[in-house]
């Protein structure tokens, strides 16, 4: 491994490879490092692999303007790469009519934040589209779609590699501290302990992004935010799907996400999730679901699809957030893109609370992140 890089991203998720893509078509020595012994493994590899369009996010925010920028940037990047995607489109529903108003808020912030393919549909067109549905009115977004995550993540890896990135895996950040022109960091590779050096360091470790950016000598203590994880939890649905859109119910008020809703895979599979469980301070990574869950999947998703058979409902995958909204926080909580101008570190970028929609949005945020290193 060389002594001297350019560059060193820390996490190899679909935002950590997006970013050392991007950065390696200027800097010819870059090095992606994961603890892990492949990429993907946290929370690119356990979502609802669903392509956003960028509805629901406060209109001025980074995760509205990345989310919209970075879906058109990834609809593009997948045909171009061959990457399996299908924009089958969402259908945002209100089971009952008191929630038109939330619907109606929905449509405005959508259209606010660039979203202007959005449909208004009456409770008979809902039933044209989906007969197996029950929902007073709701909403089309064509623009959503689903995409084959793990294909993404190898393209991306692919391209990296292509272009002179180093990818190891099974390897630590321990430490990071700058000097002169870049950071001297130290590595455990399965147990060998290295030094380099690097122009450019990034933090996507996702999960333990904070606690990354707490080993950054110099870094003020202050700026660095607690990660709540949150859990979510999917259950399968076996036999043929009786949908052929993403059913999404309008968000409850209170709810952490964006309730239990009805999505697809590329091979026709349906599956229901995620919910909600804020983890304690002190857990560890742990992805089980129990089927003690089911009765409260079953009661939440019979709202929209009251022909759902409990019996179909089969335990599937999880997956963890790291928010940066707490569990008692009402208001929604931003990405947060640490550069220069926000800890005063020359070349280093921060990426922190990371979570939906970062899959849509990763070619976005790693050309957000070259931008903050000025290295477009």
């Amino acid at each position: 491994m060389m002594d001297k890089l350019d560059a060193v991203v820390i996490g190899a998720g679909v935002v950590g490879l997006a970013v050392a893509a991007r950065l390696s078509r200027r800097l010819g020595q870059v090095l992606l490092i994961d603890r892990a012994e492949t990429i993907g493994t946290g929370i690119s590899g356990r979502n609802s692999e669903v392509i956003h369009a960028g509805i629901y996010y406060p209109t001025g925010s980074l995760k509205a303007r990345l989310c919209v920028e970075g879906k058109q940037q990834l609809y593009a990047y997948c045909r171009r790469r061959g990457v399996a995607m299908n924009p089958l489109g969402k259908l945002i529903v209100a089971t009952q009519a008191e929630q038109q108003a939330q619907l109606d808020a929905l449509l405005i912030k959508g259209r606010a934040n660039g979203v202007d393919d959005l449909a208004p549909l009456s409770s008979r067109q809902l039933q044209t589209l989906e007969p197996e549905l029950s929902a007073a009115a709701g909403l089309l977004s064509p623009s959503t779609g689903i995409i084959d995550s793990h294909g993404l993540m190898l393209s991306l890896l692919a391209e990296a590699e292509e272009q002179g990135v180093i990818f190891c895996p099974l390897t630590e950040f321990i430490s990071a501290h700058g000097h002169g022109d870049g950071f001297r960091l130290e590595l455990n590779q399965q147990g060998e302990r290295m030094t380099i050096d690097t122009h450019y360091l990034i933090n996507s470790a996702g999960l333990y992004a904070s606690q990354v950016a707490g080993r950054i000598e110099g870094l003020a203590k202050s700026i660095i935010p607690t990660l709540h994880w949150c859990k979510g939890h999917y259950f399968a649905y076996q036999g043929k799907s009786p949908f052929a859109h993403l059913i999404y119910p309008v968000p409850e008020l209170g709810l952490k996400g964006l309730g239990i809703h009805a999505t697809l895979d590329l091979g026709g599979q349906l599956k229901f999730g995620p919910d909600t469980q804020y983890l304690a301070p002190d857990s560890q990574e742990s992805y089980g679901v129990h089927d003690t869950l089911r009765q409260g999947f079953f009661e939440t998703i019979s709202r929209y699809y009251p022909n759902l058979d409990i019996d179909r409902l089969i335990p599937a995958y999880a997956g963890i957030r790291p928010k940066l909204q707490g569990p008692d926080d009402n208001e929604v909580a931003d990405f947060l893109i640490q550069g220069e101008a926000e800890h005063g570190m020359h070349g280093l970028v921060n990426l922190l609370g990371i979570e939906s929609p970062g899959l849509t949005a990763s070619l976005a945020i790693a050309k957000e992140v070259s931008r903050r290193l000025e290295t477009l």
